[in-house]
C-alpha cells in the first residue's frame, strides 16, 4: 500500500529539503478559503448519471499524411452546470460548452484532425500567480492549448505548454491515432495557468477501439459507462471556488482539495443498471486528490485495462487506488444483486450510486479469462538509464514552495534526448514526502519495480541506500502506463521505447499545482546522437542529481 501524501516525513521524522537563502525570507501563511458549500446536507441520489455528447465531425479535410480525414471544430467556451437537483446553475468553462466535454470516438489507424477554438472570456475566473514561469503579468490572462493526454501525436499537435494562444484565436491539431485501443483524455496545457483552467472545466474523453478489442466482446453500448471524476469546492452561492495563499501577488498554493465529488460533473448521482457485467471506464480528473475507490457492500469488482489498454488478464479487487490522470478499465458484476442499491465511495465518501433492476438481464454480459498480451520491454533493449530526481523546496513550517524535477527549472536546457526508437530506463528518485504522479507525453512505458531507500543518507551522500528490495508493479498495474505514481523515499522505475515522432515533448508531475510550479521538464526526441547538445548543467542544488545519465 502507498503512503499517503504528508505521511512521509511525518511518520520518518526527516525535517525535509532546506531552503534556498531567497525561500527564507518568509514563511508561507495557510491557504485563504472563504465560506464554501457543505456538500453534506445535499440530498444523495437524485440527479441520474449524465454523459456528454459524441463529438461530431463537421467536415473531411486532408491531414498531414495526404489521406482526408474527418475534421473537428471544437470551441472553449464560458457554460452554466447543474451539479445537483438543489443548486443554482455553476458557472464554469468547458469544451463545446459542456463539463466535461463532448467525448471522441476513434479507431486507431484513423487519424482526425481538431480544430480547437479559444472562446473563452477575456478575464480569468481565478486569481493568477504572476511570479509563475509563464504566468507573467505581460501575457494574455486567459490563455490556452490542449492536450491529447496518451495521444501519440506529432509535437506540433501534443499541446506544448507554450504553445498557447488567447481567446479569439484557434489551433488546428492532427492525431493518426497509430495506438492501441484505450480511454485517453484531453486537457488544457497551458503553462503556468493549468491547474486554473482545468479547474475551471477544461477536460473530455478521447477513446480509441480497435479490432483486437472489439473481439473480445466486452460490454458496450448502454453497457460501457465512462465515469469522469474530480472533486471541486463550492462557495456558497454555488459557484466554483478556488483557493489561494493569502498572499498578495503570490496566490499559488500546493495542493487543492475539494468536498464536492463530482462523477460526469455531478453531485451524488445514480445510475439505473440491470443485474449483469457492466465496462466502467474511470478516469480521475482531479487537480491533486487521488481515489481510493470501493464499493460499500464490501463487494469486489475487476480490472481489465490500465491508462494506455487491456491487461493481459483480468484482476481481482476489493478497492482501486488512483492517481490524478490515471484510468482503469473495469468490470462490476451486478448479477446476483438484483433490486440492490450499491453505492460507490472515496474511502469514507459517497460518490454515486447504482440502482440494479429487479427483472432479469436478456445476457450476462461477457468478461473474457484472457484480454490482450502486453509484451515485456527487456531491460537488456535500454540504451540509456536515466537518474532522475523529484525534489520539493519547503518553508520552516513544511509549507511547499517550488518542486522541481532533477533539479531543473522549465528554463535550463533540455537533458533528456532520447532516441527516436531507442529504449530507456528512467529511475524516478522521489525525495519529496509526497506521491507524485509522473507523465510522460508521447510514449507508454511499463513500470519496472519499486525499491525505498534512505533519503537521509542519500542527501548526505547522493548515494542510494536501499532498505528493501524491490518489489514488482501491483498485477493491476501490469498493463501499459503514460502516467506513475511515484511514492515518497523510493526510487520508481519505468521503461519506454521513444517512438513515433522526433522532437520537443514534456514530462511533468500530474498534480497540477505542482505542474504549474516548475515541476515539468522538456525533453526532446532525436533522430541522431549529432543532434544531441551540450547542456550546460543547472546550478547545485541541494540533494539532486544535475542531469546525471549511465550508459549501457
Amino acid at each position: 500500500m502507498p503512503i499517503t501524501r504528508r505521511e512521509f516525513l511525518k511518520n520518518s521524522g526527516l525535517l525535509g529539503v532546506a531552503l534556498t537563502a531567497s525561500m527564507r525570507a518568509f514563511i508561507r501563511p495557510a491557504p485563504k478559503f472563504r465560506p464554501t458549500l457543505n456538500t453534506d446536507g445535499l440530498a444523495r441520489f437524485v440527479d441520474p448519471l449524465p454523459f456528454t455528447a459524441i463529438a461530431r465531425a463537421d467536415a473531411r479535410r486532408k491531414a498531414p499524411s495526404g489521406a482526408e480525414v474527418p475534421f473537428y471544430r471544437i470551441e472553449m467556451r464560458a457554460c452554466d452546470a447543474r451539479l445537483h437537483r438543489d443548486l443554482k446553475p455553476t458557472r464554469m468553462w468547458g469544451y463545446g460548452s459542456s463539463f466535461p466535454g463532448p467525448t471522441f470516438e476513434t479507431r486507431s489507424g484513423e487519424g482526425l484532425m481538431v480544430e480547437w477554438v479559444n472562446a473563452l472570456p477575456d478575464k480569468h475566473v481565478f486569481p493568477i500567480d504572476h511570479k509563475l514561469h509563464g504566468a507573467e503579468a505581460i501575457l494574455p490572462e486567459v490563455r490556452s492549448v490542449v492536450h491529447v493526454h496518451g495521444a501519440k501525436a506529432p509535437p506540433d499537435s501534443d499541446g506544448y505548454p507554450e504553445n498557447w494562444y488567447p481567446p479569439g484565436k484557434s489551433a488546428v491539431a492532427w492525431y493518426p491515432n497509430q495506438q492501441d485501443a484505450a480511454m485517453l483524455w484531453y486537457h488544457d496545457h497551458a503553462m503556468g495557468i493549468n491547474r486554473l483552467n482545468i479547474y475551471a472545466g477544461l477536460a473530455g474523453l478521447f477513446i480509441v477501439r480497435d479490432d483486437a478489442e472489439a473481439a473480445l466482446n466486452l460490454p458496450s453500448g448502454k453497457y460501457e459507462i465512462p465515469l469522469v471524476l474530480c472533486d471541486r469546492l463550492l462557495d456558497r452561492e454555488h459557484q466554483l471556488y478556488y483557493p489561494d495563499s493569502g498572499i498578495p501577488g503570490a496566490p499559488w498554493i500546493p495542493e487543492v482539495y475539494g468536498n464536492a465529488i463530482l462523477a460526469n460533473g455531478k453531485l451524488f448521482p445514480y445510475l439505473e443498471v440491470e443485474p449483469r457485467k457492466y465496462r466502467i471506464r474511470v478516469l480521475n480528473a482531479a487537480n491533486s486528490r487521488f481515489f481510493s475507490l470501493s464499493l460499500a457492500n464490501g463487494g469486489s469488482f475487476h480490472q481489465i485495462g490500465t491508462d494506455l489498454g487491456l491487461l493481459p488478464a483480468p484482476v481481482e479487487l476489493k478497492s482501486l487506488l488512483l492517481y490524478p490522470a490515471e484510468r482503469a478499465d473495469l468490470i462490476f458484476d451486478f448479477s446476483g444483486h438484483a433490486g440492490e442499491r450499491i453505492v460507490l465511495k472515496h474511502q469514507a465518501l459517497e460518490v454515486m450510486q447504482f440502482r440494479v433492476a429487479h427483472d432479469p438481464a436478456k445476457e450476462p454480459g461477457v468478461m473474457p479469462a484472457k484480454l490482450r498480451p502486453v509484451p515485456k520491454l527487456a531491460e537488456s533493449a535500454a540504451v540509456a538509464t536515466r537518474m532522475l530526481t523529484l525534489i520539493e523546496y519547503d518553508d520552516y513550517v513544511g509549507n511547499s514552495m517550488v518542486m522541481l524535477l532533477n533539479g531543473s527549472h522549465w528554463r535550463d536546457p533540455i537533458t533528456e534526448q532520447p532516441l527516436l526508437n531507442s529504449v530507456e530506463i528512467w529511475n524516478l528518485i522521489n525525495l519529496t514526502e509526497d506521491a507524485h504522479p509522473i507523465h510522460l507525453h508521447l510514449v507508454r512505458f511499463q513500470i519496472l519495480d519499486r525499491r525505498p531507500f534512505d533519503v537521509f543518507a542519500y542527501q548526505q551522500t547522493r548515494t542510494l541506500h536501499f532498505l528493501a528490495p524491490a518489489t514488482p508493479p501491483d498485477p493491476n498495474e501490469a498493463g501499459w502506463k503514460d502516467t506513475v505514481r511515484a511514492d515518497p523515499g523510493v526510487v520508481t522505475r519505468i521503461i519506454a521505447r521513444f517512438e513515433g515522432f522526433p522532437g520537443r515533448y514534456v514530462w511533468h508531475c500530474h498534480l497540477l499545482e505542482h505542474e504549474d510550479n516548475e515541476m515539468m521538464r522538456p525533453y526532446e526526441v532525436i533522430t541522431s546522437v549529432s543532434q544531441r547538445v551540450a547542456a550546460v548543467a543547472p546550478a547545485q542544488v541541494p540533494f539532486c542529481i544535475g542531469g546525471s545519465i549511465a550508459r549501457r
